[in-house]
């Protein structure tokens, strides 16, 4: 189980321009740490530096004090902003992808996803193609596939962005849940009632830490 996520002076700097700079940060197992700032301030960024999806132009993300390049074996649950799902494929399969990329076995695989679609309020939904999907349901399939196979880390960006009040509230206790089993929680919002329902908050200006 993987305790400790941290980015130690990350400077990332693509094309010329800086959009994080000397940023550290660090959350470890069963909490839920708030990434906070303004749009543009480097949020995203963050997440998939420490997700590995980017390369820092100096600095460190770690994972257990481990380069996240290095190729680690922790289990990993991103919600991405533009939910990274594939359009052709059903709610289901959506969600099934992330268990058969862990060799779960076949018996055991639509069972899951059922459940985790269930989660998020979306049983009903599960044979429905993606395409036909509105945006905060496609947010949901999201969490639920990030959630389905219990990852030591979630990075979650802006996971509610689309929902309302209730749904909101239900996303928010599965990423609760997520951390009281273990993982690490690490939540890129602008929201006050995410922030709230997190341990503790990081807020980023013009990609440097501010809190």
């Amino acid at each position: 189980m993987t305790r400790i996520v941290s980015a130690e002076s990350l400077r990332y700097e693509p094309a010329g321009r800086v959009v994080l700079d000397d940023v550290s940060v660090r959350a470890e197992a069963g909490e839920m740490l708030a990434v906070t700032g303004p749009s543009g301030s480097g949020k995203s960024s963050l997440l998939a530096l420490l997700a590995g999806l980017a390369v820092p132009s100096a600095g460190r993300a770690l994972v257990d004090g481990r380069p996240v390049l290095d190729g680690l074996d922790a289990r990993l649950g991103l919600v991405l902003q533009g939910y990274g799902l594939v359009s052709v494929l059903t709610a289901a399969e959506n969600v099934e992808v992330a268990l058969q990329a862990l060799d779960v076995p076949a018996a055991d695989v639509r069972s899951r996803a059922l459940e985790a679609l269930v989660s998020v309020g979306l049983g009903d939904l599960a044979e429905r193609s993606v395409e036909e999907l509105s945006g905060g349901q496609r947010q949901r399939v999201a969490v639920a596939r990030a959630l389905v196979t219990e990852p030591d880390v979630v990075l979650a960006d802006e996971p509610t962005s689309q929902q309302d009040g209730g749904t909101k509230l239900r996303i928010l206790a599965l990423l609760r849940d997520a951390a009281d089993r273990g993982a690490v929680v690490l939540v890129a919002t602008h929201d006050p009632e995410v922030v709230a329902a997190c341990d503790r908050e990081t807020a980023l200006h013009d990609g440097r830490l501010v809190v």
